[in-house]
């Protein structure tokens, strides 16, 4: 299993400029009313200190103050509402568009890239990267921009009231740049390898469970076990380290935004009694100090959120870096498959899973277009790495593969998939309806066309009282794996693309109904070219042709009658087949 990459952190930011460039409208808008309600947020200080002058020179107007206070709060209170549901229009048209992409690029990605990469990998970055950079995009992002505002437009008012009461909170800047920079330097390196821990810990929970009958069985449980509580100190150790860079930035930043306060009172204080500045000016200047340790607290909460959302981006626009580029629209037909009838030509083609370690040895095939091929032969031959192969999941080595005399690793993703469709023994079943389950495979399909592919896997006799509108639910209305297994099957003959490849795809239904699955199919899917990896010899009996593999090499080729004639590797399994067969009836 690989990891699938972590996009930059300059990729990261372009892409943020990017989303930025897009909604240039919007986010002038939310800047616009942020600024206004900061904007307003500073009547209330200049005013107070208006105030304490006023009563100190004897004058008695405070109704007018009041009222002028209260005005300002209920303005500041409508513009920050309306800033707020700018913001969270704004922002979750960009989630939306963050959760499309993702979504394309997941689709997008290489088959052969999704059979490596590791599962837990693949749900952490849909389940929890998602969830996190949606808490930034709805909440930290607003918050934070309302936050920057709130204390570049105080320090400007701080600045035309009296320059000299700057200072004080200059004091605070070269202690929150150092404490920045050193969280900053560790922060991401921290928080990729956080996440990397959750990918790690949730595979190895995944396989667990979905292999606990074999864990039982083999006797694997301890070492199993051995391997969570790995992931687990890990987790750990990864939570624990960015624990500890919160707990010193944190507290330095606590310290430091409260110092300005303090400050501001002893030196305003000698300021005034010195004459350089007035008392409204001092108080004014205060209450805006005091009224910044709102705003950069906000700041500093989440400042750690959008550490780890960068991260979740990151892992987010890595499965972008995944893609395969873009092939041709149109492949140049190769001449040496033109016009001889090979639907499917092989030639030489070897495929290893790691360097040097070939699994197919210079396999030459030609599959003719109509015709069932089965192919058979002990397990770990290759009959699978070869119907991947042939299906485009993976690409050969060395060697070439061509479909109706296109090279196969040429055509686009899309066309491949409305040309060769393969069934393997693992299948999904979507939240929603059968019906939903079943027209991916056509939109457009009719109740009568449902009908017919249900059928046509022996389906539709239990479908029919299931209901094709029901909701298939895990906690109530769940399919046994026999059904999930004809669902998928009646989705290939939906998609009735020209090849299909059948890898064990009758395994989870019991000896008899697989055969007459099988020979309903067939029926169905008359005139296609139909591949099929057999492991119950029936299959290979009703194919048009038979495929030995014996150690990654075609050994025999053959109809059944053949084959048992030529009293070889297929004869001694057939035989073998048969008996055992016997001995379970």
């Amino acid at each position: 299993m690989n990891a699938l990459p972590v996009a930059s952190a300059k990729e990261v930011r372009a892409h943020a400029r990017r989303i930025a460039s897009r909604h240039p409208r919007g986010l002038a808008g939310v800047v616009a009313v942020n600024a206004l309600a900061a904007a307003t947020g500073l009547a209330v200080p200049w005013l107070l200190g208006d105030l304490v002058a006023s009563v100190a020179r004897g004058r008695n107007d405070i109704t007018h103050y009041v009222l002028l206070i209260c005005l300002a709060c209920v303005t500041q209170a409508t513009l920050i509402r309306f800033a707020m549901y700018a913001a969270a229009v704004l922002g979750e048209r960009v989630l939306g568009e963050l959760r499309q992409q993702f979504v394309r690029d997941m689709l997008a990605l290489d088959l052969n890239t999704i059979e490596n990469a590791d599962r837990g990998d693949l749900v952490t970055r849909t389940t929890r990267d998602v969830g996190t950079l949606s808490t930034t995009v709805r909440h930290a992002i607003p918050e934070t921009l309302i936050a920057l505002l709130t204390i570049a437009i105080s320090l400007g008012a701080l600045i035309l009231i009296s320059p000299l009461l700057v200072l004080p909170c200059l004091v605070s800047v070269p202690i929150l740049v150092a404490a920045s920079k050193w969280y900053l330097a560790r922060a991401r390196a921290g928080y990729v390898r956080q996440s990397a821990s959750y990918s790690h810990l949730t595979e190895g929970l995944t396989e667990t469970v979905e292999g606990a009958h074999t864990v039982e069985a083999l006797r694997l449980t301890h070492r199993r076990l051995e391997r969570v509580e790995r992931d687990i100190a890990e987790s750990y150790a990864a939570e624990r380290y960015t624990l500890r860079l919160r707990n010193v930035f944190l507290p330095i930043c606590d310290t430091t935004y409260v110092l300005p306060v303090a400050i501001t009172l002893v030196v305003g204080g000698l300021f005034y009694i010195h004459g350089m500045v007035t008392l409204a000016a001092v108080t004014a200047a205060t209450l805006y100090i005091q009224q910044l340790l709102g705003p950069v607290d906000t700041l500093l909460f989440w400042l750690n959120e959008l550490q780890m959302s960068g991260v979740a981006l990151a892992r987010l626009l890595g499965i972008a870096e995944s893609a395969p580029p873009t092939a041709p629209d149109t492949c140049a037909p190769v001449p040496h498959s033109a016009g001889n009838g090979n639907w499917l030509a092989i030639r030489d083609v070897r495929y290893a899973y790691r360097p040097d370690v070939d699994v197919l040895h210079g396999i030459d095939l030609d599959v003719v277009k109509g015709e069932r091929l089965a192919l058979v032969g002990p397990s770990g031959s290759g009959k699978s790495t070869l119907g991947q192969l042939l299906a485009g999941i993976h690409r050969p080595r060395t060697g070439t593969i061509t479909f109706g005399g296109l090279p196969l690793a040429e055509m686009p993703l899309e066309e491949l998939r409305g040309k060769v469709a393969i069934v393997g023994q693992d299948h999904h079943v979507f939240d929603g309806s059968l019906r939903d389950n079943l027209v991916i495979a056509k939109s457009a399909a009719t109740d009568e066309e449902i009908e017919a592919a249900l059928t046509a896997v022996d389906a539709w006799q239990w479908a029919e009282p299931f209901g094709l509108d029901t909701r298939i639910s895990l906690h109530g209305n769940a399919l046994t794996p026999a059904q999930t297994q004809q669902v998928a099957l009646a989705r290939l003959v939906l998609a009735n693309p020209h090849t299909l490849i059948l890898d064990e795809a009758t395994a989870l239904l019991n000896p008899h109904a697989a055969r007459q699955a099988e020979r309903s199919l067939a029926a169905a899917l008359e005139g296609r070219t139909v591949i099929a990896i057999a492991h119950r010899l029936h299959t290979a009996h009703d194919a048009d042709r038979i495929a030995v593999l014996e150690e990654g090499r075609i050994s025999e080729l053959g109809t059944h009658q053949e084959l048992l004639e030529h009293g070889g590797t297929y004869a001694d399994l057939w035989n073998s087949w048969q008996g055992h067969a016997e001995s379970l009836s």
